[in-house]
């Protein structure tokens, strides 16, 4: 059992992420981008396709063989909209890894859309 969440939150992953890969949708926008970043450590491709918008999203096969990148850790820079009463929402991160010997940072301004109660990916750049 995993102590802290990927995410980088202060709880569990029990209490913060999992509960959105098991089922439950995300609440925010940025909740939605907290587990897509946690899935993305968890290697859990499957999660990653279901919250992706079906106008923008991948293949499902290449998102379940995702490279053996190893995350360091995430920084939420800003958020506009994305809240609960929201329809769409912006999230810009900073996403540290590492592959091989180089580590590097992905930064990325994403934005989300709400589809009845669920939150979806839509686009970064």
């Amino acid at each position: 059992m995993m102590n802290n969440c990927p995410c980088g939150s202060d709880k569990t992953y029990n209490q913060c992420c999992r509960p959105y890969h098991d089922g439950k949708s995300a609440p925010t926008a940025e909740a939605l981008m907290r587990s897509r970043y946690s899935a993305y450590v968890l290697r859990n491709g499957a999660y990653l396709h279901r919250s992706w918008h079906s106008s923008t999203r991948p293949n499902k096969k290449g998102l379940l063989q995702l490279p053996a990148t190893e995350w360091l850790g995430l920084e939420i820079v800003r958020t506009e909209l994305g809240g609960e009463q929201d329809l769409q929402g912006i999230v810009e991160f900073i996403a540290s890894y590492r592959d091989g010997e180089q580590i590097s940072r992905l930064h990325e301004t994403s934005g989300f859309v709400k589809e009845g109660s669920k939150w979806y990916y839509v686009v970064g750049e």
